[in-house]
Order: structure tokens, then C-alpha cells, then sequence
């Protein structure tokens, strides 16, 4: 265990057994249909690798880059795209990977974006979901797991862009953050 997490939450065993488990359920949903599947840079892309490897259909890659805190530590609710899809999605089928639902803001706002380019279907697939700290009513299609309102790094969630490299999902140590 890395000497700043007080608790492994997820161990990547357990992670990549759900991991697997939402690819299957992915490709019982879409069965014959092609998906484009829009990654959120940086936090998604560890699980949005694993969970593409788990995903039987025509799949498509795009990644988009966002923001909802510009110079703040507190979510503004607007989002802001720093990097847009590169194609268009009029038609087609298309599911936003996230790491965490967190306030909900970004997710929400982003989703009402992406539905203005008149998308086939527009689902969410999140590893994380902490609905105690929702802002807004904003519920994934696809979880992995719910966690607690504590603060959670590995396997792509950071804390000041470090720990994004570990394997397993556990709650920082309040001492490193506050």
C-alpha cells in the first residue's frame, strides 16, 4: 500500500472483475449496434482502456477534455471544453466514460451539451459514483461501484495529478490533501 492512503478501498482484482462485468452488460445493451465511446481526459483513461478491452461491439474512440472549476477549487457548474470530440454525433450512439460522479455539475451540463448534436442515444458509463456529495440529480447508466465521501485516488484519480498510477482505488491520507 502506498505510505499515503490510509485504506485500499478497491483492490484492482475487484476492479477489474466490475470492469469486466459493465463491458458485458455494454455489449448486451448495444448488440448489433456500433457505440462511439468519448473518454474524459485525464481521470477515465485507465478505466476507459480496461473497459474498451471488455466491450464486444463496433466501437469507436473519441476523447474530450472539460472543466467546471477554471481558477477555482470550487465547481462553477459551467462547463468548459478544453478539447472537443473530433467527430460528429448526430446519429449515433454514444456513451461518456467518466471516473467519478461526483457534484454531478459537469456530467449534467456536458450531457446537455452532447444532446444538442442530436446523439442516437447518450448513456454515462463512470467507474465511481459518490452520490453523497451530489449538487445535482445526475445518475449513471453504467457504476461500477458507490463510494464513500472520502477523498479517492488510484487507477486515474488523482490529487494534484499524483497517484494516478496505482492500481487499486484508496482513500488518501486527510494530512496529504488539506
Amino acid at each position: 500500500m502506498h505510505p499515503d492512503l490510509d485504506k485500499i478501498l478497491l483492490t484492482s482484482d475487484e476492479i477489474n472483475a466490475r470492469v469486466k462485468e459493465i463491458g458485458a452488460e455494454i455489449t448486451r445493451d448495444y448488440q448489433g449496434e456500433s457505440v462511439l465511446m468519448v473518454g474524459i481526459l485525464r481521470g477515465a483513461v485507465v478505466f476507459f482502456s480496461e473497459l474498451v478491452k471488455n466491450v464486444d461491439l463496433d466501437v469507436r474512440f473519441d476523447f474530450m477534455v472539460v472543466s467546471s472549476y477554471g481558477s477555482s477549487s470550487v465547481s462553477s457548474g459551467e462547463v468548459r471544453i478544453i478539447k472537443d470530440i473530433s467527430q460528429p454525433i448526430e446519429g449515433k450512439n454514444v456513451l461518456i466514460i467518466e471516473d467519478i460522479i461526483d457534484t454531478g455539475n459537469t456530467l449534467k451540463n456536458l450531457k446537455r451539451l452532447l444532446l444538442t448534436r442530436n446523439p442516437k442515444s447518450l448513456k454515462i458509463c463512470s467507474l465511481l459514483d459518490k452520490p453523497s456529495r451530489r449538487k445535482v440529480e445526475m445518475e449513471g447508466d453504467y457504476v461500477g461501484f458507490t463510494v464513500p465521501n472520502e477523498f479517492v485516488v488510484g487507477y486515474g484519480l488523482d490529487y494534484n495529478e499524483k497517484y494516478r498510477n496505482l492500481p487499486d482505488i484508496g482513500i488518501l491520507k486527510p494530512e496529504i490533501y488539506q
